[in-house]
């Protein structure tokens, strides 16, 4: 029988959880979605995906579905005030790292280090940084990039058809400023779900890497 959805085969240095059930579930949400793949998962068992545009709150349940599908195991981080039983307990189990945004000043560094020393990490973070409309794109994923010397992985999300588009994958120099401006024109074509809150203006804010 033919695979609907397209579903790429990870390689198995790609940390992984989950069990047939999860996988299952997730499966079944991106079918009754009508969702598909296109591309496939590198190899690395070390590496960032940003995943755009990020301006829905369905975009968590899209991610999720994919990572059960897949039974890939992710890390992520998400504000602080989700994570509240029994909720916390879900969250932290696929992946959920709170944080406090009044306080994430130096959460670049400690990722960086945090995934320098880890023998494996598939972290996931929104460009965007938050669903509404943002002009200026937090730059933290490319600095931990960078710092933790991980390939970055883009995914993006096309509302209009459908498609969870895998790839390409990159190596983040330390010019941020055109490194931004690069991965902003790859996503440029790509439908979110309420377009209004893409950004336009990719120019990083001074200092701004958090």
């Amino acid at each position: 029988m033919a695979n609907k959805l397209n579903t790429p085969i990870l390689h198995e240095d790609l940390p992984r959880m989950g069990n047939a059930l999860s996988s299952f579930i997730g499966n079944t949400v991106l079918k009754m979605m009508g969702w598909k793949f296109t591309g496939q998962f590198p190899a690395h068992k070390k590496m960032i995906i940003a995943v755009a545009p990020h301006t829905s709150n369905w975009d968590f349940v899209i991610g999720i579905a994919v990572a059960f599908t897949l039974k890939l195991k992710i890390s992520f981080f998400a504000k602080s005030g989700l994570f509240i039983p029994p909720f916390s307990i879900a969250l932290k189990r696929w992946g959920g790292i709170p944080i406090k945004r009044q306080k994430a000043h130096g959460i670049v560094d400690q990722m960086a280090e945090k995934a320098r020393n880890a023998e494996q990490m598939i972290l996931c973070l929104a460009p965007e940084g938050t669903r509404s409309r943002r002009e200026n794109w937090k730059t933290g994923f490319l600095h931990i990039a960078h710092k933790a010397d991980m390939p970055l992985f883009l995914v993006a999300f096309d509302y209009k058809k459908k498609r969870i588009e895998l790839g390409p994958v990159l190596t983040i120099s330390e010019n941020i400023a055109l490194e931004l401006q690069r991965i902003y024109q790859h996503y440029h074509t790509v439908h979110a779900k309420f377009p209004n809150n893409v950004a336009t203006n990719l120019t990083p804010s001074s200092g701004d890497k958090d």
